[in-house]
């Protein structure tokens, strides 16, 4: 804890921290659930003085209730803090015996943490006064829940704007078409034109995530692979082949003539 206000006695208590685990649907659309956090708080018995009823604690006599006693090693005086108080500038004589004269007990609390839309992993949400207790009077600490976005099946995550891989099948993309994609608040159509190619990008306005500092959501971005076809029969490798060497007019794979064409161009 800090020392609050000037008295040398009286400490601001530690902050906590609690890591929370959240989906991106909530992270996107808000979230609110209950936490256990383990804490301490003043003992009932003493009221945090960790002094038996009836009694009180007693300034320490060897820093006079400052906390701190200076120390002469050879020509310096330096400043340290005192060994007999721990800092607290005051002695018990006669301990609680519900807390150990420490003035504070281990307990557990149920606290509600609201999650605002569009928050990203790694934010933390800052609760106050719910750290632990202070010392001897001083304020509470706070509480700092820090947000963790668990890793999504579909979208990545960039700022507002979402990611995500579209597979079709090479037929689609060939011919063209339209394809259904995931969004957060349901689904969307995309149509293909005839030849798109692996890593064809389609930017889907306002289907992103809008962030905590944002006025308007970001966008989608679905992103096309081609999928080759596995595990063929004998007969659709038979028609595969007839279908290649249908193909092999230049105009039907530009890409392919212009590799060559630069690959001829290295060796020469």
């Amino acid at each position: 804890g800090q020392r609050a206000g000037g008295r040398s006695n009286v400490y601001r208590g530690a902050d906590l921290r609690y890591a929370m685990e959240i989906t991106l649907e909530q992270a996107a659309a808000g979230y609110a659930s209950e936490i256990r956090v383990p804490g301490w708080e003043n003992c009932d018995v003493c009221h945090g003085s960790g002094a038996r009823p009836g009694t009180k604690p007693k300034t320490c006599h060897s820093c006079g209730g400052q906390g701190s006693v200076r120390v002469q090693q050879g020509f310096f005086s330096i400043q340290q803090t005192c060994p007999t108080c721990r800092g607290s500038g005051q002695v018990i004589p006669d301990p609680c015996t519900a807390c150990d004269g420490v003035g504070r007990v281990k307990k557990s609390k149920t606290l509600e943490v609201k999650i605002p839309a569009g928050i990203d992993d790694g934010m933390r949400i800052r609760s106050s006064g719910n750290g632990e207790p202070g010392i001897n009077g001083g304020p509470p600490g706070d509480l700092y829940v820090e947000i963790r976005v668990k890793e999504h099946d579909v979208f990545k995550r960039d700022g507002d704007d979402l990611h995500c891989e579209v597979p079709v099948s090479m037929a689609t993309a060939a011919l063209g078409g339209v394809v259904e994609i995931p969004t957060l608040d349901g689904g969307a159509e995309i149509e293909l034109p005839e030849g798109t190619q692996t890593g064809k990008q389609f930017r889907l306005r306002g289907k992103g995530i809008k962030g905590l500092r944002s006025s308007y959501p970001g966008d989608l971005y679905a992103h096309v692979v081609v999928e080759t076809p596995v595990r063929l029969t004998e007969r659709q490798k038979e028609l595969m082949r007839e279908l290649d060497a249908s193909l092999k007019d230049p105009k039907h794979s530009p890409q392919t003539k212009n590799w060559m064409d630069r690959v001829k161009e290295f060796f020469q």
